[in-house]
């Protein structure tokens, strides 16, 4: 069961128009929680934040699929209550999603 504790993600909005509509599906603990989709923007990246429940025991398994690959990260509350999801090309093409997680804001 979820309490009304928060984690905070916030996903950056690549500058490559080349990732411009690729959709991004977020699992918590292998469950679809989430669906973004990138918006390339010119210059400075812009962001789209989404708040995910945690449970008690505050550690999770945070999963990104991003066309036909899944990134996962494990995750805990309060140490990395704020977590910020980037991605990116990669010099031979492939798609790349990282992660940063703090327990302070941005």
């Amino acid at each position: 069961m979820f309490g009304c504790k928060k984690y905070v993600v916030s996903f950056e909005q690549p500058t490559n128009s080349k990732l411009d509509n690729v959709k991004l599906e977020i699992f918590l603990d292998k469950e679809k929680v989430q669906e973004i989709n990138l918006k390339a923007a010119s210059g400075i990246p812009g962001y789209e934040t989404v708040e995910l429940p945690i449970s008690e025991e505050g550690k999770h398994l945070l999963q990104i699929k991003a066309k036909d690959t899944t990134f996962s990260y494990d995750i805990k509350y309060p140490e990395e209550q704020y977590i910020r999801v980037v991605s990116h090309l990669k010099a031979n093409g492939k798609l790349h999603v990282g992660i940063l997680k703090r327990q302070y804001n941005f």
